[in-house]
């Protein structure tokens, strides 16, 4: 989905990846690393930012309530977690507190690379209509229930959790569609030739080829 982003600019073109949870997505992305390629991972900073943005966390106290403070008065995050994995409409208001913030981070680092490329990660990249901002998006995708087997096992939760929280995102079906590039990770293929393919044809053209 190739935009104008990177059009008379000497910044690096943007190419957004993205996959559902349990898809792969990071080990993905740390390939891409070892290839030289700065990745700038969304979630992680908003993460960062719920600890240092204090706009941020007003912003919370006054969605939530003081409640959503830890004992050290800091956001507790499980338990705005557990608040937006059942409640798509609380989910949908932190969302848009912290993207705004997330954002202007990306644009400060994208001005500090230097790379033929970079990499904008996120969960929701699709959901959250940035990939509209991107000069190319890789999708990762999983079978649904390698993923489900993935996350309960990695992060110790039920299968009706990782379901439930898999339902806060589209399914790949949809993102497909929107999808410059498709990395298939079901444990048949090598992703690493993928990925290589992936890098070389972006190397070449710059962006979408």
């Amino acid at each position: 989905m190739s935009n104008t982003s990177s059009k008379s600019t000497d910044l690096p073109p943007v190419i957004g990846i993205t996959g559902g949870i349990g898809s792969g997505k990071s080990l993905v992305c740390k390939i891409f690393r070892n290839l030289g390629i700065p990745v700038f991972e969304a979630d992680q900073v908003a993460k960062s930012l719920y600890r240092t943005d204090p706009a941020l966390k007003e912003g919370l106290i006054h969605l939530f309530g003081s409640g959503v403070l830890d004992p050290a008065g800091e956001v507790d995050r499980k338990y705005l977690a557990a608040l937006i994995f059942s409640d798509k409409e609380a989910l949908e208001q932190v969302n848009r507190l912290v993207h705004p913030c997330v954002r202007e981070a990306f644009v400060k680092w994208r001005h500090t690379q230097t790379a033929p490329y970079v990499l904008h990660e996120a969960a929701i990249l699709f959901e959250s209509g940035f990939y509209r901002m991107m000069d190319a998006t890789i999708l990762v995708v999983a079978p649904e229930e390698m993923r489900i087997r993935r996350v309960a096992e990695r992060d110790h939760l039920s299968r009706e959790s990782v379901i439930a929280r898999m339902k806060n995102q589209w399914p790949d079906s949809r993102k497909i569609k929107l999808a410059d590039y498709l990395i298939v990770n079901d444990e048949s293929r090598l992703i690493i030739e993928q990925i290589m393919d992936i890098d070389q044809k972006i190397k070449a053209h710059g962006k979408f080829c």
